[in-house]
């Protein structure tokens, strides 16, 4: 059994025990979270795909953990202009456990 859901401007597959990290959700470890945007869900019989989403199906888990992701160099360059910016950035993650899928 899988589904796929939209969590800040992605799509991702789960799995019911999977720990996914997706872009930050506020809340503190141990708090409950739930996925409504479902685009599919398929419990291993049948596929069905929500125009554009599915109203009938839930994805709950718990936030496991507030972290950061590696840093990223942003490095804008211009030549023959003596331009030259570097800045670093840390995308602030969350990583949710997944309890289960309710259809």
């Amino acid at each position: 059994m899988y589904a796929i859901v939209a969590s800040g401007g992605k799509q991702y597959k789960i799995h019911e025990g999977e720990t996914l990290r997706v872009e930050k959700i506020p809340g503190e470890a141990g708090d409950f979270v739930s996925f409504d945007k479902v685009l599919m869900f398929s419990d291993g019989k049948t596929v069905n795909i929500g125009r554009p989403l599915l109203d009938n199906v839930v994805v709950k888990g718990h936030i496991v953990q507030q972290e950061k992701a590696k840093k990223i160099i942003v490095f804008k360059y211009k030549k023959r202009k003596r331009y030259r910016k570097k800045q670093g950035h840390r995308q602030q993650l969350t990583a949710v456990m997944i309890d289960n899928i309710e259809a």
